[in-house]
């Protein structure tokens, strides 16, 4: 076996959800909606580059006891962007008003920036430094 790319990470969140999330992946992320299979369940599955890449799924209940803005990942840790242009990046979030940090990678040729989506995912944008 040879893998090669992470494929796409999905979200299994509740209805009232979806909404916030499509608006932070695409309005903030810069990805794109796309199509869908016709799941029996609400969802989305946003686009980067022609591919799938982040799939929203609106699967778990309302009465799910998990805090708006939590969720619970287990030890899963983040998922990681490959990005161009880290200063346009860094504007365009400070001008949303969308906290991050932001640091080198030592003794790598990689600069990191990270953010939290709304359901409290940590997003890691990764970019070769210096570009």
């Amino acid at each position: 076996m040879e893998l090669k790319f992470i494929d796409h990470f999905t979200l299994s969140v509740r209805p009232h959800e979806l909404g916030g999330l499509k608006d932070f992946y695409t309005k903030v992320m810069g990805l794109e909606e796309g199509k869908r299979p016709d799941f029996k369940f609400p969802g989305h599955w946003l686009y980067m580059d022609g591919r799938p890449v982040v799939h929203l799924a609106a699967n778990l209940p309302d009465e799910v006891e998990v805090p708006d803005g939590v969720m619970a990942t287990g030890k899963f840790n983040h998922v990681s962007f490959r990005c161009r242009d880290v200063e346009g990046t860094k504007r365009k979030f400070t001008e949303l008003g969308i906290p991050f940090r932001e640091t080198p990678v030592p003794g790598f040729p990689l600069y990191q920036i990270f953010l939290h989506d709304p359901a409290g995912l940590m997003i890691e944008l990764t970019f070769e430094w210096p570009e």
